[in-house]
C-alpha cells in the first residue's frame, strides 16, 4: 500500500476520532428520566444538564420521544463551553396539581448560561386548574412562567411549542443576542396573565414566524428592552402586542429600537398597543415602527394608553412620566371591531410626539372607522383611513 494511501487513512480516522469527542452527547434517560407521564424526571434533566455544561468541548442534550414529568428544573451557567444544543422529540408535563410550582416563579429556568440552543420539543404546563382558580376570585398564586432565560447570552429557541403555561409561556430577561423562531404558543382566551413571550432589560432579540394565541399579550415588552425584532407573527386571541406596560416605577430605564413587521392580528383585544401608567416616571418609549400589519375583527387596532391605572389604586388622576416620540404606523390594514379603530391618548404633561401614520386604512362595519386623538403630535402621509387626527 502506497504511503499516501497510508496516511489519507490515517487522517481520516483520526477526523472521525476527533469528531465524536468534539460535541458529547448526554440522552436524559440515561440519567434516569422515564417518558411514561408520572415519574419525576427533574433531576435526570438537571443532571444532564450537568454534563453538557461540564463538558470542554460542545456538548448535547437530547430528550427522546414520550411524555416526561418534571417538577422544576433549573440549568444553571456559566459552564465550561459556549456551545450546547438541546433537542427535544418529546414532552415536557408539569404538575396538574397547579400548588406545586405556583408559588415558585418558573417552572424551567435557564440562567447565566451562553451559547444554548433549543430544537423542537412540547412544553405543557397544565394551567387549567390555575386559571379556574382565579376566575372563582378565590385567594390563587400567581402562577409559573413556563420558560425563563435571564442572564443569558446567545440564546436560540427553534421550532417549540408551548401550552397552556400558568401564567407566561416564555420570559427573556435581563439577556442579549436572542432569536426565537418557529414557536406555537396555545392557551385558552379567556386564561389570565398567559402572555406567550415577554421581553425585558434585553437588547438585540429577534421573534420570528410564529403563531401565538393566549389569553393575553401574545407579546409583552417591558422596560429597558433595545433592538427588538419581530417578523411574521399571527396574534390571536389575546390582547396584541404590547410595548408596556411602562413607567410603573420613577426611576426606569425605557424602551428603544423596537420593529414589529408582517404580523397579522385575528379577533384580538389589541394590535399594536403602547401603554404607560398614568402616574410620574423617567421611563419612555421612542423609534418605534409598525409595518405591514393585518388587522382581522380587533377592539383597538391601533392604541396606545398612557392612563393605564389598574382598579383606579395609586395612579388616578396622575399624568405619566414616560415619553412616547418617533412612533410609526405604516401600511396597515384590516377590520376594526370598534368604531374608534385608533386611539392616541397620550399624557398631558408629556404628549406623544412624532407620531406618523403612513398608507393606514381600518375600517369598521364596511365604512371608514373613526380616530380619536388627546396630546397627540404627529403627521400623516399616503391614504390614511380613518382620517388622522393628529
Amino acid at each position: 500500500m502506497a504511503l499516501h494511501t497510508i496516511s489519507f487513512i490515517f487522517l481520516h480516522f483520526l477526523f472521525l476520532f476527533l469528531s465524536s469527542v468534539s460535541s458529547s452527547t448526554f440522552n436524559v434517560v440515561d440519567f434516569g428520566a422515564k417518558p411514561d407521564a408520572k415519574t419525576d424526571s427533574s433531576k435526570a434533566f438537571e443532571a444532564a444538564w450537568v454534563g453538557a455544561c461540564r463538558a470542554s468541548t460542545a456538548g448535547s442534550i437530547y430528550v427522546p420521544k414520550g411524555r416526561f414529568y418534571l417538577t422544576s428544573a433549573t440549568f444553571d451557567g456559566p459552564c465550561n463551553n459556549n456551545d450546547i444544543t438541546i433537542h427535544i422529540d418529546g414532552t415536557l408535563l408539569a404538575p396538574s396539581n397547579y400548588g406545586v410550582i405556583a408559588n415558585n416563579g418558573n417552572w424551567i429556568t435557564f440562567r447565566h448560561v451562553y451559547g444554548v440552543s433549543v430544537f423542537g420539543g412540547i412544553l405543557d404546563a397544565q394551567g387549567f386548574e390555575l386559571w379556574a382558580c382565579k376566575h372563582s376570585k378565590n385567594s390563587c398564586p400567581s402562577g409559573a412562567t413556563s420558560l425563563e432565560f435571564s442572564n443569558s447570552k446567545n440564546i436560540m429557541v427553534s421550532g417549540l411549542t408551548s401550552l397552556n403555561s400558568q401564567m407566561f409561556h416564555i420570559v427573556i430577561n435581563g439577556c442579549q443576542n436572542v432569536k426565537m423562531q418557529g414557536l406555537k404558543i396555545s392557551a385558552a382566551s379567556d386564561s389570565p396573565n398567559t402572555d406567550g413571550i415577554h421581553v425585558a432589560l434585553s437588547s438585540v432579540v429577534t421573534i420570528l414566524n410564529s403563531i401565538i394565541g393566549t389569553g393575553d399579550d401574545c407579546i409583552s415588552v417591558g422596560p429597558s428592552t433595545s433592538n427588538l425584532w419581530i417578523e411574521n407573527v399571527a396574534c390571536g386571541p389575546g390582547h396584541g402586542i404590547s410595548i408596556g406596560s411602562l413607567g410603573r416605577e420613577m426611576q426606569e430605564d425605557g424602551v428603544q429600537n423596537v420593529t414589529v413587521k408582517s404580523a397579522s392580528f385575528t379577533n384580538t383585544q389589541n394590535g399594536v398597543r403602547i401603554k404607560t401608567w398614568g402616574k410620574p416616571s423617567k421611563g419612555f418609549a421612542r423609534n418605534i415602527l409598525f409595518q405591514d400589519i393585518v388587522m382581522v375583527n380587533v377592539e383597538n387596532p391601533i392604541i396606545i394608553d398612557q392612563n393605564y391605572c389598574p382598579n383606579n389604586k395609586n395612579c388616578p388622576g396622575q399624568d405619566s412620566g414616560v415619553k412616547i416620540s418617533d412612533v410609526t404606523y405604516r401600511n396597515i390594514h384590516g377590520t376594526s371591531a370598534t368604531e374608534v379603530a385608533m386611539k392616541f391618548d397620550c399624557s398631558s404633561k408629556f404628549p406623544c410626539s412624532d407620531i406618523m401614520l403612513e398608507d393606514v386604512k381600518l375600517s369598521y362595519k364596511n365604512k371608514a372607522a373613526e380616530a380619536s386623538c388627546s396630546h397627540a403630535e404627529g403627521g400623516a402621509t399616503g391614504l390614511v383611513q380613518p382620517s388622522s387626527c393628529l
